[in-house]
């Protein structure tokens, strides 16, 4: 298990001897449906325990492991990174793994950005406790936030992966920022896993796939076998935003329904509302 799987496990994995039956699983028109998850290499356990408390179960299809960039180089651009105006941390992942390579604390006139409420909690964590978050938690609401429009002359970091929310670091350089990019941790392609692509071919119920992460879904279809996607594209898709919609309706899915964001809660809140329209 890669550095940042450990730290993520550490942080998130809690996994009850049993899950007890609630009254909403038995009601949940979610109840005896599976849910794909698409989360990296142990970072599954968050939606299997949503996904439990609507009586679904998790088929998990991981398309890479997260890895920390520790090396004394990204350390030093980290270093540079976290002493300018204004640091976005664009995930989870990236807030642990700068964690993980140095200290993390708000220097003053220092702002902080978190995509969503998962990525503030991580920098919560890790010791910053102010974290400005957009309304709409994806890259496109984080910088229609106000603070970050005129940014003539201004330093601004943004901590990523590669590949990671490529739109944001063009946008802000337009807007006139002085960008310090640091990658500070990588997503390393993985095979889909014997037992995730079983469950796959076995799958007899109706199945959610949970979209929230473009890249992901790409990289799996790359690496399924034909069999399995051709299982894959029927199920029908929850996706975290209308752009992740429109990617999903041209990689040839037509049964889609957007969530408010990328929160397992949010992503199965909207699978089990259009669900309910079914029965």
């Amino acid at each position: 298990m890669s550095k940042l799987a450990r730290i993520m496990s550490r942080s998130s994995h809690i996994r009850a001897a049993t899950h007890p039956v609630s009254e909403m699983s038995i009601h949940s028109p979610l109840s005896g449906c599976a849910v794909i998850s698409l989360r990296p290499v142990g970072d599954h356990e968050a939606l299997r325990r949503a996904a439990a408390a609507h009586g679904a179960r998790t088929i998990a299809l991981s398309p890479w492991k997260l890895v920390v960039r520790d090396d004394d180089a990204t350390r030093v651009r980290l270093h540079e990174a976290l002493a300018v105006p204004h640091v976005i941390v664009t995930s989870p992942a990236a807030a642990r793994a700068a964690r993980a390579l140095l200290p993390l604390r708000e220097r003053r006139g220092q702002r902080w950005y978190a995509v969503g409420d998962g990525t503030a909690m991580a920098l919560r964590h890790a010791g910053i406790a102010r974290v400005r978050k957009p309304e709409r938690m994806d890259s496109e609401g984080l910088l229609a936030m106000p603070e970050l429009h005129d940014l003539r002359g201004v330093g601004v970091a943004v901590l990523t992966a590669p590949g990671g929310r490529d739109r944001m670091a063009p946008t802000l350089q337009r807007r006139g920022a002085r960008l310090h990019r640091v990658d500070v941790y990588e997503r390393v392609p993985v095979p889909p896993s014997q037992r995730g692509i079983a469950a796959l071919r076995a799958l007899d119920t109706p199945a959610w796939l949970m979209l929230s992460s473009g890249e992901a879904l790409q990289t799996l279809l790359a690496a399924l076998p034909p069999d399995a996607t051709a299982i894959l594209r029927r199920a029908r898709v929850s996706a975290a935003s209308a752009r992740l919609a429109e990617l999903a309706r041209g990689l040839g899915w037509t049964d889609i329904t957007i969530a408010d964001n990328a929160r397992p809660r949010s992503l199965l809140a909207a699978a089990r509302a259009a669900q309910a329209q079914r029965r």
